[in-house]
């Protein structure tokens, strides 16, 4: 029973019915439900740019978090470094992108939010000097948005504010990251619960060749 009850957990399920199958079927079933879902999450993950103004909790954040970390990565040399931001971050991070934007001739009206309105930002580097860093990264950020979609949290990839970072008059915010020398910031996820309910774009499967 042990067995099944972590199958069930795993696939999300709170109970069994009243006409329960066997012990077998059971695990058989249970098994098939949590591919599935996970089959799902992944089809239905969508990049998300537009959020509630709704905290997310503190155990959700360390869930993802967590799996993050459980990402695949060479060597277990875990080559990366995460930092998560909030409230007073974000809002001088927005600051910065907008003002930055204005000067560079952009118009006020389209400039989008640092985050997109998220209330939670994730900041991703890599060490440089291990070949494969870059690949184990984004390991742990699929790991990341997977997680949050299972748990009803939207996200959005971001690398032009990575890039803004490294401009000069980010210093002090690139600073505040506390980030190893020789560390490379990579990539940001912003998380929140979604206000919007964006369409899947195409995919083109004519990219995987199978060769003999």
């Amino acid at each position: 029973m042990k067995t099944i009850s972590r199958l069930f957990l795993i696939a999300g399920l709170v109970s069994l019915s009243a006409c329960a199958p066997s012990q077998k079927d059971a695990g058989a079933q249970s098994a098939s439900n949590s591919e599935n879902q996970v089959i799902e999450t992944i089809m239905t993950r969508r990049s998300i740019r537009k959020y509630k103004q709704q905290p997310v909790e503190m155990e959700k954040l360390q869930q993802i978090l967590n799996c993050g970390i459980n990402a695949p990565n060479g060597q277990n040399k875990q080559s990366w470094e995460i930092r998560v931001v909030t409230e007073d971050y974000i809002s001088d991070l927005d600051s910065l992108n907008r003002s930055l934007a204005i000067a560079k001739g952009a118009d006020e009206s389209k400039i989008r939010h640092a985050s997109y309105g998220a209330p939670v930002m994730v900041f991703i580097a890599n060490d440089p000097t291990y070949d494969f860093s870059q690949v184990d990264c984004g390991l742990l950020g699929a790991n990341m948005i997977l997680t949050a979609e299972s748990l009803g949290l939207g996200s959005c990839c971001l690398g032009g504010i990575a890039r803004t970072m490294k401009q000069p008059e980010a210093e002090a915010l690139l600073k505040r990251l506390d980030l190893p020398e020789n560390y490379n910031l990579l990539y940001a996820i912003s998380f929140g619960y979604p206000d919007e309910s964006p369409a899947a774009k195409p995919r083109k499967a004519e990219k995987i060749k199978f060769i003999d």
